[in-house]
């Protein structure tokens, strides 16, 4: 499902506390003497200010670095906006029936996406911050969210306003803007933001959390997916109910591995979609980041809670009664090739950007994911074409041709598991140790 976002303040969205009018030549300079004052849904900006009780994450630290995506640069990753006369707007304003994994459908939005490109820092950071100057109307709204990428790859998607804090540090930082429209008469408009960031002392990354959750079957071949990737018959991807691990299309930067609870089957499946049921349901967080649903237990979705004990009245966020527990869609061939299920079933659900640790890029698949270091071993599953899949060590096994390489390693992803290096992309967060 795609997400459907509670109304935001018609005012501009700011790591800080006080607010400057801003002048048409600069989204980020104060008004000249003399200039009109717009009226609060109009061009407002706000500058940095002392930390206060009421700024949870602190002042802005002495080596912060600042940069400003460019908006203009509207291309293929971006969904549904255009630049035009300064502003990043929405494409299309007209609300309509947005494919998604639920079962069924919430037509009450037009909406759109912005994806920076990726920006280099000069140094680790841990903290980023948004300005942001907006225009949203009545009914309108805009966010802005960032990840980092350090060494164990990327994070999960944060809101910026206030501020995103990151559980490592990061040396790459790239910006989502979403802009949010109820009606056709809304335009909700973007000029200008302002990325800073900077460090801060954060706990340790860790380890990988896995919970089990019940799965139900995607299918809704034809359609366009919350990331833009338009499904195939038996494709291979997963859904979960929040943006926060949405992974761009053709990437595994945010996948999760999929077990029956025999663990007899996996599957290594990036995530493309949003749903089922919730859309603001990262369930595996804990409460403290949890978006939604904080007084559920960590790794508990609310689909499961209002389906089993009648939570928030059997009603998932948008006010519809839960007819089943899930917590997790699969596409088509994830769902009867990878794990062999002929009906919606519990699985065990590894959320892999949650981890630390060597990963290796699936470059084409589905790669079977086999028992031993050899093609005639038995297939333990599957690894789908951009899956990010944990490797502990590496063995010597049969020689394989692939499209990458010809090579006798074959790489563990766990005990049991082997996928053949020749078909690996990248390997990346350190170097491969031999078993």
């Amino acid at each position: 499902m795609r997400d459907a976002r509670r109304t935001v303040r018609p005012t501009v969205l700011t790591g800080a506390l006080a607010a400057l009018t801003v002048a048409l030549v600069s989204p980020f300079a104060p008004a000249p003497a003399g200039a009109s004052v717009p009226s609060p849904v109009a061009r407002t900006v706000a500058v940095p200010s002392a930390a206060t009780p009421a700024d949870p994450v602190g002042s802005i630290g002495p080596v912060a670095q600042r940069w400003s995506p460019d908006l203009s640069a509207v291309d293929a990753d971006d969904v549904n906006v255009r630049f035009t006369g300064g502003r990043l707007r929405l494409a299309d304003r007209a609300p309509r029936a947005v494919t998604s994994a639920a079962l069924d459908r919430h037509p009450a939005f037009a909406e759109g996406t912005y994806l920076s490109r990726a920006h280099d820092l000069v140094r680790p950071v841990t903290r980023v911050r948004a300005d942001v100057v907006a225009e949203t109307g009545q009914g309108g709204a805009v966010e802005v969210q960032v990840r980092g990428r350090g060494a164990a790859g990327w994070t999960e998607w944060r809101r910026a306003v206030p501020a995103a804090v990151f559980d490592r540090p990061v040396t790459r930082v790239q910006a989502r803007v979403q802009l949010t429209a109820r009606t056709p008469a809304v335009t909700p408009a973007v000029r200008g933001v302002r990325l800073t960031a900077d460090r801060l002392a954060v706990a340790a990354a860790t380890p990988g959390l896995t919970y089990r959750v019940f799965a139900t079957r995607i299918g809704l071949v034809g359609e366009t997916t919350a990331n833009g990737h338009v499904v195939q018959p038996r494709d291979h991807f997963a859904a979960l109910p929040s943006r926060r691990s949405l992974a761009p299309p053709d990437t595994g930067d945010y996948t999760v591995r999929v077990c029956t609870t025999s663990g007899s089957r996996c599957e290594y499946a990036p995530v493309w979609d949003v749903g089922p049921w919730n859309t603001r349901d990262d369930y595996w967080n804990l409460s403290a980041v949890r978006e939604n649903w904080k007084d559920l237990p960590q790794g508990l979705p609310e689909a499961q809670a209002a389906y089993q004990h009648g939570y928030n009245g059997g009603r998932d966020q948008f006010g519809r009664t839960v007819l089943n527990p899930a917590g997790i869609d699969l596409a088509d061939g994830t769902f009867w090739d990878g794990l062999q299920l002929s009906t919606n079933a519990w699985v065990d659900v590894a959320y892999l950007w949650t981890g630390t640790g060597v990963r290796a890029v699936v470059g084409d698949g589905p790669l079977n994911v086999r028992s031993g270091p050899g093609t005639g071993y038995a297939s333990r599953g599957l690894a789908a074409r951009y899956a990010n899949v944990p490797v502990q060590c590496y063995v010597t096994g049969q020689t394989v041709s692939g499209p990458f390489r010809t090579t006798n390693r074959w790489q563990r992803l766990a005990a049991g598991q082997y996928i053949s290096y020749a078909y690996v992309s990248a390997v990346y967060g350190g170097s491969v140790p031999p078993c």
